[in-house]
């Protein structure tokens, strides 16, 4: 969160060739997905349902950063992004939904151990 705050926090030069533009949308896309994942992980074991909630907290950070950005000089608030961070936020709820089912049963579970013990 931290370095979206930074990098969301920079002037924005106004004459940006198109691909610039195409690749900062790319940014937004893996840096929601990297977040909404990381979200993910923290709270697994945590609670019962942790994806959502992680989408929910990735998206509400989407927004309040959006909001940031009509602060900063030469950026403006855009709900277009927070459309491009919300693909992000469901490319990785849709990746980390697909993790087969035994994974995620045995995610945390058993960590550094094996189940048969070689004596």
């Amino acid at each position: 969160m931290g370095a979206i705050f930074y990098f969301s926090s920079q002037h924005a030069d106004p004459d940006q060739a198109w691909w610039t533009v195409v690749l900062r949308k790319f940014g937004h896309v893996g840096g929601y997905a990297t977040l909404t994942a990381l979200w993910t992980w923290a709270l697994a074991g945590t609670v019962r349902r942790p994806l959502p909630i992680a989408a929910a907290i990735s998206l509400a950070y989407a927004a309040t950063d959006e909001y940031h950005q009509s602060f900063v000089d030469t950026r403006h608030g855009s709900a277009v992004d927070v459309a491009v961070d919300s693909l992000g936020i469901a490319l990785a709820a849709l990746a980390i939904s697909l993790k087969p089912q035994a994974a995620k049963t045995k995610q945390f579970k058993d960590a550094g151990r094996s189940s048969k013990r070689a004596y």
